[in-house]
This record gives structure tokens, C-alpha cells and sequence, in this order.
């Protein structure tokens, strides 16, 4: 059965705009106070837990979550443009970015009352960081095949296997786990699957190896459980049955401003770089490149609009997080090509190329991070009615 993929056009309200301005203002004082910069956290250093509270102090995390568990009740639109400010600005996130934009959202629908409010509000304050448990060594983002086995005991539950990919377990305080509490049907290769909430400072058992990236750099992790006791209370949702919440919360993960701007701080150096009067070749790529991040981003912002009015659009987010991973995947090498004829004594031309070389060698992680293109495309071509 087909269904209709629409992105209805949304423009942001005036509200937004006065936010904006707000958050600008914010970023451009703490990097005049030496928080962070621009251009050194564009290349990684990102997790700042004083950076967070800062944030949370502002209102600006938890901003849709209902007030009685320290939200804002704002609106989603609201908080797509904190998101985007953020982003462009490089700002140092991290230590709350995940835990805002998709495990809180989890707790919200699935955790008991006293985890919610134990939680909840320490995430609102900046300062309580997540991590995310779904990917393993043999299967990546298939997440059907996930073989981390959770064995029930008396009172709770026995994790055992591998998670991979984790972003900053080990910093995280929590990680919410996808493991596999039963085995699959022949019927339905999605049962079987729960998630859990894992206190990563409280629970024994548990190894935090770190994955060093191409610049030696310590962002991704392995986890391996060792029969980790869970608590049945840290269950969340539905045994056997997490597949929906898992594309549930994947709908936040896929469909937010960082799935296409990860590399933009390349897009604005170039702009820099080739100057306000541009040859025609120039010209004319810049011009490309900007019509295909504008494009992006309303794509988002109408995503964001569907958030809003609660509904789940898992496959809108699946195309955003498709060609907006790939956009800038390929924005490094079209940078490049463009400045090849730029003077190379130009005024910012070393920063340029700093950022450029950074770029190149992260670019291809972003179509694997949150589901690789092929699986992206698979969800795609299920709603268009095609398998």
C-alpha cells in the first residue's frame, strides 16, 4: 500500500524570528567570552557540560516537553530554530544534543512516572547527557538483526553482546539500548526487539571502549554488556514490540537542521574565499550549493511542522536525512573544486583549507550515521508502495 510523501510548505512565524535573534545573541556572547570557537569546534571538541546548563538555563532544551517534567511547552518550529543556530554557529551541543532531540522524547512516551520525573527535568537543565544503543558489529544499521540478547531474571533483565557507534558513551549518563528480548517470527522480522534505559554510571558490567576516528579523536564507542541486570522499570514500552518506537524516535533523529548541516561551516568559508564578486563558474557552484542547502532546510522546517501538529513522519524524515547527508558528504570536494582557482594568498584562505581537509575526511560517515542510505531508501521505497 502507497502513501502520499508531501512536505507542505511552512513558514516560520514571527516568533521564531524573535528567537532567533535571541540565540544569536547568546552564541555570539559566550564565543566572545572564549566558551568556544567557531572554527576549532567545527572540528570536534563539542561536549561541554557547563556550555549545556548555559542552555538549559535558557529555556532552550526540553523546549516542547510539557512544563511538569521541566519542559517549555514551545513549539517545535521553536525549537528548529534554536537547533539551526546551534549548528551553524558550531556551537558545543553535545552534551545534550541527543538526549533533547530524541531520548527524552522516548522517556516522555515510554518511561514510568518516576523516571520521567527523575529525568526528564535533569535533561531541561543541561545536565544529564544520553547516548544511543542500537547499532552492533555484525549488522550496523539493520536493526532488524539486532542480536544483543536481554535474558529475563527475577526483577529485571540480563544484557549480553556488543553495541557499536555509540556517540560519547562514555560520557554519556544514559544510553537507551535496542536489544533482543525474543527471537524473530517468520511472519515478522521485526519482533522481538525492546528498548531499555541504561544508567550508565550506576550499572555494573558494562565496558565503554572508545573507536578513534581518522584524526585520532575519541567520538564513537563500543559497549559491551556482560550480564548487565537491568531493572524491569528501566523497560521502556511494549516487550518485543520497540520496532515503532524505534522508528518513532528515528523521526526525530533523521529529519533536524544537523542532518545537512554538519559541513556548512566549508559552505561559509568558501563563500569567504571567493569573495563578493565572483567569476561566472563560481558564481554559478556557490549558487547551486545554496539552492540545494535552502531546499533542504524547507524540507525540514515542514517536517518539523508535522512533528507539531503529532504526527510521525518517518518517511519525510528518511528523505531529509537521505539527500541531506549526501549534500553535505559531497559539499568538501565541491569546495575544493571551486577554490582551485583562488589566489592562495588570500586573507582567510588557510582557514579555509584547515576546515576543507577536516571536512574531507568526515564526510564519509554522514550517510552511515543514523541509517546508511541503502536503509534510508528501503523505508522510502516502502512508503512510495515499491516493496
Amino acid at each position: 500500500m502507497s502513501v502520499d510523501i508531501k512536505f507542505d510548505p511552512i513558514r516560520l512565524p514571527k516568533i521564531c524570528q524573535e528567537l532567533r535573534e535571541e540565540v544569536r545573541e547568546f552564541l555570539n556572547a559566550e564565543e566572545a567570552a572564549g566558551t568556544f570557537d567557531h572554527r576549532e569546534t567545527a572540528m570536534g571538541g563539542i561536549f561541554n557540560r557547563e556550555f549545556s546548563k548555559k542552555v538549559g538555563a535558557r529555556g532552550w532544551i526540553g523546549m516542547s516537553w510539557p512544563k511538569q517534567y521541566g519542559g517549555h511547552e514551545r513549539t517545535f518550529l521553536e525549537r528548529y530554530v534554536v537547533t539551526e543556530e546551534m549548528r551553524v554557529a558550531n556551537a558545543p551541543v553535545r552534551g545534550h544534543f541527543t538526549a533533547d532531540r530524541q531520548s527524552g522524547p522516548m522517556l516522555l512516551k515510554f518511561a514510568n512516572e518516576d523516571i520521567k520525573k527523575d529525568i526528564l527535568p535533569r535533561i531541561a537543565a543541561g545536565e544529564c547527557a544520553f547516548s544511543i544503543g542500537m547499532s552492533e558489529p555484525s549488522n550496523g544499521s539493520d536493526l532488524f538483526a539486532a542480536k544483543v540478547r536481554a535474558t529475563k531474571t527475577e526483577g529485571g533483565w540480563l544484557i549480553n553482546g556488543t553495541k557499536i557507534w555509540t556517540s560519547y558513551a562514555h560520557l554519556a549518563d544514559y544510553l537507551i539500548g535496542l536489544f533482543r528480548t525474543s527471537p524473530p517470527t517468520e511472519e515478522n522480522r521485526r519482533h522481538g526487539l525492546t528498548n531499555f534505559l541504561v544508567d550508565m554510571k550506576n550499572f555494573n558490567n558494562i565496558s565503554v571502549n572508545p573507536v578513534v576516528n581518522l584524526r585520532g579523536q575519541h567520538e564513537f564507542n563500543e559497549v559491551v554488556f556482560e550480564d548487565t541486570f537491568i531493572p524491569d522499570d528501566y523497560v521502556l514500552g511494549e516487550i518485543d514490540g520497540a520496532w515503532k518506537q524505534a522508528t518513532s524516535e528515528l523521526a526525530y533523529e533523521r529529519s533536524g537542521p544537523e542532518r545537512f548541516l554538519e559541513t556548512s561551516y566549508v559552505l561559509f568559508e568558501l563563500a569567504q574565499v571567493l569573495g563578493a564578486k565572483p567569476d561566472a563558474r563560481c558564481a554559478e557552484g556557490l549558487g547551486r550549493l545554496v539552492a540545494g542547502l535552502h531546499t533542504l532546510r524547507r524540507m525540514s522546517v515542514s517536517v518539523n511542522g508535522m512533528l507539531q501538529a503529532g504526527q510521525e513522519p518517518t518517511i519525510q524524515g528518511s528523505l531529509v536525512k537521505d539527500l541531506g547527508t549526501i549534500w553535505e558528504q559531497e559539499l568538501p570536494s565541491k569546495a575544493r573544486d571551486l577554490a582551485t582557482f583562488v589566489a592562495p594568498d588570500d586573507s582567510n584562505r588557510a582557514s579555509f583549507d584547515t576546515l576543507l581537509n577536516y571536512g574531507i575526511q568526515v564526510a564519509p560517515k554522514l550517510t552511515i550515521q543514523g541509517g546508511t542510505t541503502e536503509v534510508l531508501r528501503g523505508i522510502i521505497a516502502r512508503g512510495l508502495g515499491l516493496r
